[in-house]
C-alpha cells in the first residue's frame, strides 16, 4: 500500500532498521518533502510518482544509500551519484555513512530528487545500450533443459533479471560453485523473482 505522508507499509522497514536508522530517517525526510508516495517494494522503502518508481532507500553493511531508478538521466554537478554495479545502466546511487554527510549533501540530494520527479513527469526513458549476449553456464542450461517449468519461469523474467542471473552464475570459476549458485536461486526463479527481489 502506498501513502504520500510516509505512513506506509515501509514503516516496518524503519522500525526494524537499527544500524543506519538515523541516516535512513534523514534520507526519508528529504524524499518525503518532494511529495512522492512511499511504499514497501522488494523489502525496501520505494518512492513513486503516479505508480512509477523514482527512488529507493537501501541499508548495506558499510553504508546506506538512496537509489534513483533513472539516475543516469540526472545531472550530478556535485558528483554524489555512482553506479551500484559494473553492469548498471539506469540506476545511480548516493551512499552515506553518517547523518552529517547526508546533511552536508542535502541541497544536492534535493536537487537530484527534484530532477528525478521532473524526469518522470516528462516521461523520459533510459535508453539501454545493447550488450553482448551472456551465455548461460552449462550447469544452469542443464537445469533449464531438465525442468520445463523452470525454463518457462526464467524466460518470463525481465531481460535485466535474466542477465543478472546469467552473470552471477557465470562469474563463478568452479563448476561446483556454479552448481551451488544455481540450486540456491531455483526457488527464486520459479517464484518469478529477480536475485534481489
Amino acid at each position: 500500500m502506498e501513502h504520500k505522508n510516509g505512513n506506509s507499509d515501509a514503516g516496518c522497514f524503519f522500525e526494524k532498521e537499527t544500524f543506519w536508522k538515523d541516516e535512513l530517517d534523514a534520507l526519508r525526510a528529504i524524499v518525503l518533502a518532494t511529495g512522492l508516495r512511499e511504499a514497501l517494494k522488494w523489502g525496501k522503502p520505494c518512492y513513486t510518482l503516479d505508480g512509477a518508481n523514482v527512488a529507493i532507500l537501501y541499508s548495506f553493511k558499510g553504508n546506506c544509500a538512496i537509489g534513483f531508478f533513472k539516475g543516469t538521466l540526472l545531472h550530478d554537478p556535485e558528483g554524489i551519484l555512482d553506479k551500484p554495479g559494473e553492469h548498471s545502466q539506469a540506476m545511480r546511487m548516493a551512499r552515506f555513512s553518517s547523518r552529517v554527510e547526508i546533511e552536508s549533501k542535502r541541497a544536492a540530494l534535493a536537487a537530484c530528487l527534484a530532477e528525478a520527479v521532473r524526469t518522470e513527469r516528462a516521461g523520459l526513458q533510459v535508453v539501454f545500450s545493447e550488450t553482448a549476449e551472456v551465455v548461460l553456464p552449462e550447469e544452469f542450461q542443464k537445469k533449464l533443459d531438465e525442468i520445463p517449468v523452470l525454463k518457462s519461469a526464467f524466460e518470463a523474467l525481465t531481460p535485466g533479471r535474466r542477465r543478472a542471473y546469467a552473470l552471477y552464475f557465470s562469474e563463478a570459476k568452479r563448476a561446483q560453485t556454479r552448481k551451488a549458485r544455481v540450486e540456491k536461486y531455483l526457488p527464486q526463479i520459479l517464484a518469478g523473482k529477480g536475485m534481489n527481489d
